[in-house]
């Protein structure tokens, strides 16, 4: 593949090593050439680091498989997944699971992503449930578009949410962005 159709969360393979982006700009400066530049993250040492190809560079993109997993329990930093097929569980650190901790609920099936054979994380579902448990309470005399205030979620996760959103209600969270989406009635 081509520099210019990197996009985040990409595994391609960089110095050797399989490497996830996290970041990428594609820039044009004035009349030089364009470049892409990304910020890249090891997926065996965890180490991140910052890149700049040629917009027509190619580049390596691995193939990882997928296996659809089970969450099952958090156990200090390892968080333990079964997979639906094989019944065999399998512990990830916090670390490896980077944001995505945010998403994870009991019971909740997810994708994850295997590098010979070895788990590098996983792929939330687009969109999640989640319980508002802390919020300020809504201000008398405040409408429907009125400021936002900050909510904590079940799982530790803080979203900016309307208003009118009381805690103990549920919302729907996009889990590419971390946004509220709506509250779910």
């Amino acid at each position: 593949m081509n520099a210019s159709d990197l996009r985040r969360g990409t595994v391609i393979i960089f110095n050797g090593a399989p490497h996830r982006v996290l970041e990428f700009q594609h820039r044009t400066p004035g009349n030089l050439r364009a470049f892409v530049q990304a910020k890249l993250r090891n997926l065996k040492s965890g180490l991140s680091t910052e890149a700049r190809f040629s917009s027509t560079e190619n580049i390596e993109r691995v193939q990882l498989e997928q296996h659809m997993m089970q969450y099952l329990y958090k156990e200090g930093d390892t968080y333990h997944f079964m997979n639906t097929e094989t019944y065999d569980q399998i512990g990830l650190e916090a670390e490896a699971l980077g944001d995505n901790v945010y998403y994870l609920v009991d019971g909740i099936q997810i994708e994850m992503e295997m590098y010979e054979g070895r788990p590098i994380g996983i792929e939330p579902p687009g969109v999640i449930e989640l319980t508002v448990v802390e919020t300020p309470p809504e201000m008398k005399g405040a409408t429907a578009s009125g400021s936002p205030k900050p909510a904590k979620l079940e799982t530790g996760l803080m979203v900016t949410v309307p208003a009118f959103v009381k805690e103990g209600e549920r919302v729907r969270v996009d889990t590419a962005t971390g946004q509220y989406l709506e509250r779910v009635r």
